[in-house]
């Protein structure tokens, strides 16, 4: 690993764990962030990802992302950008790799449904809900609740996006027992973390919607990145059939976009004089793409939305996937008992506590496995095509 820049997150100087831990020095040489990391991929609710929605509803094809997939692609691209800048990688990583934990089953589609059952109780959010599950619900050590990770990592995961004015009731209780001064800026490593995701899932979701057929590259002409890189990749593989072509497209235009932060921010941290990593907390947004490049972006989105995942056979999808979810919350509001007994014997007997507590158990479920409860507690139920 490279020597890191004085703005880089320090593992040496980290602001410790929320709960005091003894003889964890024994486990080998790594240091805190790598733990971090490490905690992370050996967790439950990581490996949960594997069969948890990307774009595409329990995906019947091997070839199609998944959160797990892409979760690990956004860590490979964060680290990339951390390791140009200086930044802490292992940070960086486990930042990349631990950001859809939260997800529901379904992806949007779940948590839209989660959010109407908790209207009342004070809804849902994922990225609340991640906290949740690393700081309460995933419990493999025996002396604490959670994964007990460092600050740095739960704070980057908090407000990876930037400040936080009006936490969720979920983050706001994470907050309260180990604050994460929402308020400021995270650190670059977060910052990394969050363009890290924008460049993957642009990228890699025409890479599925192009498999699926949902999108076609005469459609994509419409974008004019996509545009300018397909004509640049044409005219340097002339004597190569035009299918074997797109991934090479994909490939760079994800070289362009981390190209393009690594020297944006560069002129950012020049131009705000940073020189320590407690500089970063008030400076404003340091990593990011050039005004140009995120403009480019912005219509490379609009065009995902209106093109693929507001497709009419992802809607439909979404309907259904919403009716298992808000099904399950219902059956089990209705009786608890049909929840397994690790998890109706820790009912609370008010609300709104009761209510979360089941939607605690729901959004942790993999799509498959949310499927198989909905037909064993509400019925069958026949799923459109996208699933």
């Amino acid at each position: 690993m490279r020597t890191a820049v004085p703005w880089a997150s320090d593992p040496a100087h980290s602001k410790g764990r929320q709960h005091k831990e003894q003889g964890s020095t024994e486990r080998g040489p790594r240091d805190a962030f790598q733990r971090d990391r490490d905690r992370i991929v050996h967790s439950i609710s990581f490996r949960r990802l594997r069969h948890k929605t990307q774009v595409f509803l329990s995906p019947d094809g091997d070839h199609f992302r998944v959160r797990l997939t892409h979760s690990i692609e956004v860590a490979q691209i964060g680290r990339t950008i951390a390791r140009a800048l200086g930044l802490n990688e292992d940070l960086t990583e486990a930042l990349c790799l631990a950001h859809d934990i939260g997800h529901p089953p379904f992806g949007h589609a779940g948590e839209d449904a989660l959010k109407a059952a908790l209207a009342g109780q004070g809804g849902f959010d994922h990225n609340g809900n991640t906290l949740r599950a690393l700081m309460e619900i995933d419990s493999p050590y025996p002396r604490w609740n959670g994964l007990n990770l460092t600050w740095e990592t739960l704070e980057g995961l908090a407000k990876h996006n930037g400040p936080i004015a009006e936490p969720g009731w979920a983050l706001a209780a994470a907050n309260a027992a180990f604050p994460f001064d929402l308020g400021r800026w995270p650190s670059l490593e977060a910052q990394v973390a969050a363009i890290a995701d924008d460049i993957a899932y642009d990228n890699h979701d025409i890479d599925d919607g192009l498999r699926a057929g949902l999108l076609s590259l005469d459609q994509l002409m419409a974008v004019p990145v996509v545009a300018r890189g397909w004509t640049d990749t044409r005219a340097r593989f002339t004597d190569v059939p035009l299918e074997r072509l797109t991934g090479e497209l994909i490939r760079g235009q994800i070289g362009a976009m981390v190209n393009d932060v690594i020297a944006e921010t560069r002129t950012r941290l020049a131009a705000a004089r940073i020189e320590t990593a407690a500089d970063v907390r008030s400076a404003g947004q340091l990593v990011g793409f050039s005004h140009g490049m995120r403009e480019d972006e912005r219509a490379l989105k609009r065009f995902m939305y209106d093109n693929l995942y507001h497709h009419p056979r992802q809607l439909a999808a979404a309907d259904a996937a919403h009716g298992v979810v808000a099904g399950l919350f219902a059956a089990y509001h209705a009786d608890p008992m049909l929840m397994p007994e690790s998890w109706s014997s820790r009912l609370p007997d008010s609300e709104p506590e009761r209510s979360r507590h089941i939607a605690d158990f729901i959004a942790g479920m993999t799509d498959r496995y949310a499927v198989t409860r909905y037909r064993d507690v509400v019925g069958s139920i026949v799923l459109p095509e996208g699933f």
